[in-house]
């Protein structure tokens, strides 16, 4: 069985005209689990969008990228995605750690263009943890090779709570171009550099 929904779900139906229509969205397609054809779609995956808040509600959103299957399906429970050192900020990981709910948004630009949301409880599992799943040696070294043999600073592993469709209607058809991803890399111009101008607005 899949969710019925939040309080505020319920009003905003309600106010909108909606309940009945949403009835019908939860009853065929809100899972509480993964089912087959929703892990075989993350083994191809090669981004999520992932949302989070701390405890007083300020949220962040977030997008991390890698070669397909790198958000690893442990089981129709549990999602294991790596988290990389990036800008040191570690705002994602910093808001599980106060509050463990999250929002994943997975999606194929490419193909199927089609989306799924996995909502859930996460944690914060270190490497040396994780090395000990019985699934994880050949997922880890994969995770490694493809940011030039960097580990992971740590995983977030998600218990999943929700699993639901995202409909193709408005998802854009992307394709890929020619270029090498410079994964794990320092470089602060292969990085973006200061595209917004932030760094020189700051320096006023």
């Amino acid at each position: 069985m899949g969710s019925t929904g939040s309080a505020g779900e319920k009003r905003a139906q309600e106010r909108f005209g909606s309940s009945e229509q949403a009835g019908l969205f939860y009853g065929r397609q809100m899972l509480s689990c993964l089912n087959a054809r929703m892990m075989n779609f993350l083994e191809s995956i090669e981004m999520v969008f992932i949302s989070t808040a701390d405890t007083a509600g300020n949220c962040d959103c977030s997008l991390r990228a890698g070669p397909p299957g790198f958000v690893i399906v442990l089981d129709d429970k549990t999602l294991a995605m790596p988290e990389y050192r990036g800008n040191g900020v570690m705002a994602s990981v910093g808001n599980i750690l106060e509050n463990p709910h999250v929002g994943m948004f997975f999606v194929d630009f490419k193909r199927d263009k089609i989306g799924l949301h996995v909502n859930g409880g996460a944690e914060i599992v270190d490497n040396e943890i994780m090395a000990s799943h019985p699934q994880m040696t050949t997922a880890m070294a994969n995770a490694i090779k493809a940011v030039g043999g960097r580990r992971p600073t740590c995983w977030i592993v998600v218990a999943v709570d929700e699993a639901y469709i995202h409909c193709s209607k408005h998802i854009p058809l992307l394709q890929d171009v020619s270029g090498e991803i410079p994964w794990g890399t320092d470089d602060e111009e292969a990085k973006g550099g200061d595209f917004f101008g932030a760094a020189a607005q700051r320096k006023q």
